[in-house]
């Protein structure tokens, strides 16, 4: 959207060599050379940014600015008199003036300053947006995402939750697997049961069968007695983080649990009734795991009644600037400081970095920012240094699996010829071959590019 600018100064050369220059900056531009007249103006249209000469008859640049920050306080004033003192330029700035412009200004000083109050305007309204979109995300948890993909997931989860169906749940580590385990959840039929999470992957055999199964008093050595994961869990979810690192034998188990709605603690000669809806999450890919052996087919039919596979951050980068200003919120309080936003920059380094840990790596990447930050916002300086060396391509698995070379491959020549916009005599300069070889490589890839 074009950015509006009102000039206002009673000379006459001055006001129409900023609107000539403002103008051929692509700024839709209003001028006038009185105060007054200004004020009328400021009622009956909007702007963005206002450049006010401070001394001017009847109506001068100060009434301007009081104007302005007391009716419009989303616009930004620029000061710009001959008369520059100390004074006055500290009198403008406790009025909420953006900058203060000395004559005879110099034009790249002024391009400059309109074009970093424009900047600012515009991160405003950008951060309000996002705050606008993150108060509709509404419940305990909240699924933040515009991706389309993701919406429809989302309709998913919300039809399969009131029926108490089993689900498995793929995709990345620090996708947020568990999150949405919590979603189905508090959307079914139970809410207000038990929520209990599990990493399979953190206890071994015995530790893992104690902890969902339970035991008698007395089933180990000196043990009190225990009840498992699964009792506790009754009229509510057992959410089985990393499924596939759960021992075989504990397989044989959790799929009678299943299939019999019952469960028998170690040590006890009599079962216990359970009402339990189980979710499963895993980061593999469950399908190679089953043909390789690897993990029980019938426990998995008995998990995947539903799938719900989320997918990378890097393929929903839409949802960056959301989830990174909903992180911001959540953790700048905590460490007391006000930030409320990302400058320019910082965010085009946010949108274009891979995170290969997804968004539990950009969580991690925002809490840092906010723990260095000493400012406002975020800039560029308080990010990781691999944000801002771009060449760092991060080799990302594919459904569980590492890309092979020649996948590899294909990527990195396709973003090659993006960087170079198609142009494949360019790309072969950037990747350090001949012309001919990349049309070769294109060739064999089956790629068409044209010059």
């Amino acid at each position: 959207m074009t950015a509006r600018l009102l000039i206002v100064d009673d000379e006459k050369i001055a006001l129409r060599n900023l609107e000539h220059v403002l103008t051929k900056e692509g700024y839709e531009v209003t001028a006038t050379l009185s105060g007054s007249q200004a004020l009328s103006l400021l009622d009956s249209q909007p702007f963005d940014v206002v450049l006010t000469d401070l001394k001017m008859d009847k109506v001068d640049g100060m009434q301007v600015l009081r104007r302005c920050k007391a009716q419009h306080p989303d616009i930004e004033v620029i000061m710009i008199t001959g008369f520059a003192t100390l004074e006055s330029a500290v009198a403008a700035m406790k009025e909420g003036a953006f900058h203060y412009v000395a004559k005879p200004f110099r034009l790249d000083e002024v391009r400059k300053t309109v074009a970093e109050a424009v900047e600012k305007i515009g991160l405003k309204r950008e951060n309000q947006a996002l705050r606008e979109q993150l108060s509709a995300f509404q419940g305990k948890t909240r699924i933040i995402t515009r991706d389309g993909p993701m919406q429809k997931l989302l309709d998913m989860a919300r039809q399969v939750a009131p029926t108490g169906c089993n689900v498995l749940i793929s995709g990345e580590s620090g996708t947020g697997k568990e999150l949405f385990a919590r979603y189905l959840h508090e959307h079914g039929a139970h809410p207000n049961g038990p929520f209990i999470a599990v990493n399979c992957g953190a206890f071994n055999e015995e530790l893992l069968a104690n902890e969902l199964f339970g035991s008698e008093k007395g089933a180990f050595t000196s043990a009190p007695g225990k009840q498992g994961l699964i009792v506790t869990a009754h009229g509510g979810t057992l959410f089985l983080d990393e499924i596939t690192e759960m021992p075989p034998a504990m397989q044989v188990k959790l799929l009678r649990v299943i299939q019999e709605r019952e469960v028998l603690p170690l040590g006890a000669t009599k079962s216990i009734k359970v009402d339990v809806r189980f979710i499963a999450a895993s980061n593999r890919d469950m399908k190679t795991w089953v043909a390789d052996g690897r993990f029980r087919q019938d426990l998995w039919f008995r998990l995947n009644v539903v799938n719900l596979h989320i997918l990378p951050l890097s393929q929903r980068r839409e949802d960056i600037p959301l989830l990174a200003q909903h992180f911001l919120a959540r953790s700048a309080p905590p460490m007391g400081k006000t930030l409320h936003t990302f400058s320019e920059e910082a965010m085009a380094l946010l949108k274009t970095y891979d995170f290969p840990g997804n968004v539990r790596e950009l969580e991690n990447i925002v809490e840092r920012g906010v723990a260095l930050c000493q400012g406002d916002r975020i800039e560029a300086a308080h990010l990781p240094d691999d944000l801002r060396d771009l060449t760092i391509r991060a080799f990302r698995r594919k459904d569980g699996q590492v890309p092979t070379l020649e996948e590899q491959e294909h990527d990195y020549i396709l973003w090659v010829l993006d960087e170079a916009n198609g142009n494949q005599t360019l790309a072969a300069q950037m990747l350090g071959i001949d012309r001919v070889s990349l049309w070769r490589k294109l060739k064999r890839f089956n790629v068409t590019k044209a010059e």
